[in-house]
């Protein structure tokens, strides 16, 4: 029977650019947010903010100025996905196991709304914006695996995380309403290049972090 290694201690690593304001302004909002608002609630709106990114994106075909929506999805995601865990270490009513299991499950559908949303818009084309989605979900279980096996949870790449992709995203957007689709080589659009440029750096992460990561347990 094949032997699941034994979890150890979990330490998380954040090295991304907006890191230490992002969390001064996290934890100047815990301190204010009412007893009613829990980590629980928090993830749920981040989960509907990711709804509502889905939902602007697929309006765009209607007309541009649905992408105003999608900015705002990501704002309310940002809230939600950011201040959930933050709230539960604040208040100090953690529950590892849960809050692990329940917030990485929801961060991938969140995830799958976000990029199948951008495929269905005007924009990207479907096919692109998935690839984009399978690079970032291989870099997650890329992730997963080495907090399982060496104790680390590597929650940024090249300095960026989660809020910088957001940020890039809400640009991206914001482009889209200014400028258009932007044809550029064959029936694609700068969008797809740019999406599709980003899935090849995430999957060429997962592959350089998966062999940096064999050879260190090779070393063992």
């Amino acid at each position: 029977m094949l032997k699941v290694p034994e979890m150890k201690p979990v330490q998380r690593i954040q090295a991304n650019f907006l890191a230490k304001a992002e969390r001064r302004a996290l934890t100047w909002m815990c301190a204010r947010l009412p007893a009613w608002v829990t980590p629980d609630v928090l993830t749920a709106l981040g989960l509907f903010g990711a709804f509502i990114i889905f939902a602007g994106y697929v309006l765009s075909a209607v007309h541009p100025a649905w992408l105003w929506l999608v900015v705002a999805g990501f704002v309310v995601h940002w809230l939600g996905d950011s201040l959930d865990g933050s709230l539960a270490r604040f208040r100090r009513i953690e529950r590892p196991d849960f809050g692990y299991f329940i917030d990485h499950s929801t961060d991938g559908l969140a995830n799958l709304l976000i990029l199948a949303g951008l495929g269905f818009s005007p924009f990207v084309r479907l096919d692109i914006a998935l690839f984009a989605l399978a690079g970032y979900l291989l870099l997650s279980v890329h992730a997963f695996l080495a907090a399982r096996v060496v104790g680390e949870l590597r929650l940024s790449y090249l300095n960026a995380g989660p809020t910088e992709l957001r940020l890039a995203l809400i640009a991206i957007t914001l482009a889209m309403f200014t400028f258009g689709a932007l044809p550029v080589l064959h029936g694609l659009t700068a969008f797809d290049l740019i999406v599709g440029s980003v899935g090849l750096v995430l999957v060429a992460l997962f592959v350089i972090q998966t062999l940096v990561t064999a050879r260190d347990l090779t070393l063992k």
